[in-house]
């Protein structure tokens, strides 16, 4: 499927891919400082500040996307009112885990721009992140809808379930696949298949059509995930907006660092001596890169992606839907 999808096919953008939902979510733009509402002079600015640095607003994106394209088969001729704040509150929660994991990766570039806790201080940034989980959560409960609420709650918890599988396994080269793909789950995915089958129930359509929304969020969410592994070891500190190759620096196993470990002791020894001989994180990148931990990472992104497209079989044809292919490719070009 992927390879007939890819024939003669001009690279896409996500200004094209989100036109179909534009407007949406320029009204978002323009409601999000206003929904933060804080009192406090400090905490207004550190939201200006993460949500003016240049972010894609995909999650949102993907939200209005599923919402338009269920819509449209359950015969709803425009979003409601829960669509949208839907949207705002996923933004949100992205945003509040954003400035979390900031401050515990101890990160100073968010998207090519100083951090909060970097221009605040970690006290600010903590605070700030945990006003909008607040914040956020206070909207959710105002949906007055027991499912979707249940849902996106789920998610915050599966933040924190995130960061300590991750904190607990550093420098562990013990960490299988398995463990990848759920603290990825955790940190990533969880979000945005609450976020693509939150969309799907304020449609009302089937709940085996909300539940193909939430397996096609899960697994786009495992492929960008992986995807960005990928780009940490592929791209520079100036294409990332943030330190390359920071995720093996700290000890975090990645996909490409599980595959390339499968042929090469030599790295196992390097990562658990936690880079303490000067050059030795630059050869375990090179050894990375070069001995298939990132080809085969790529062909694990490509079967995710894959998934994600069949999840979407159950919508009709429509521009819609079109995008939210188009997302999937979008991410996969993204390591062509």
């Amino acid at each position: 499927m992927l390879n007939l999808r890819q024939e003669s096919r001009k690279p896409i953008s996500l200004e094209n891919l989100f036109e179909v939902v534009a407007d949406d979510l320029q009204r978002l733009n323009d409601n999000l400082l206003s929904i933060v509402g804080a009192e406090n002079p400090v905490l207004i600015s550190a939201a200006e500040q993460i949500f003016s640095a240049g972010g894609k607003r995909m999650r949102p994106g993907l939200v209005f996307l599923v919402s338009r394209a269920t819509a449209e088969l359950a015969g709803l001729k425009e979003l409601t009112v829960e669509h949208r704040r839907l949207g705002e509150i996923i933004e949100m929660i992205h945003t509040a885990s954003l400035i979390h994991d900031d401050v515990l990766d101890e990160s100073d570039m968010r998207r090519g721009k100083e951090t909060v806790h970097e221009l605040f201080g970690t006290r600010v940034a903590v605070l700030a992140g945990d006003f909008m989980f607040a914040q956020a959560s206070w909207y959710l409960a105002n949906l007055e809808n027991l499912e979707v609420i249940k849902l996106i709650s789920q998610v915050i918890k599966d933040f924190a379930s995130g960061e300590i599988k991750q904190a607990s396994s550093l420098f562990d080269c013990d960490v299988e696949l398995d463990d990848y793909l759920l603290k990825s789950y955790y940190k990533t995915a969880s979000l945005v298949a609450a976020s693509t089958k939150g969309a799907a129930i304020f449609s009302k359509v089937e709940s085996e059509v909300a539940e193909q929304m939430y397996q096609f969020g899960k697994n786009l969410g495992l492929s960008f995930q992986v995807v960005d592994d990928i780009l940490d070891f592929t791209q520079s500190t100036e294409q990332l907006g943030k330190p390359a190759a920071n995720d093996l620096a700290k000890g975090n196993i990645t996909a490409p660092v599980i595959f390339a470990l499968e042929n090469e002791p030599r790295l196992r020894e390097i990562i658990e001596s936690e880079f303490c001989e000067p050059g030795s994180l630059e050869e375990a990148i090179e050894i990375v890169r070069n001995r298939g931990g990132i080809k085969k990472a790529q062909e694990l992104a490509k079967e995710k992606a894959e998934l994600a497209l069949k999840n979407l079989n159950c919508l009709p044809r429509s521009g819609f839907r079109s995008a939210l292919e188009d997302m999937v490719m979008f991410n996969l070009e993204r390591i062509d």
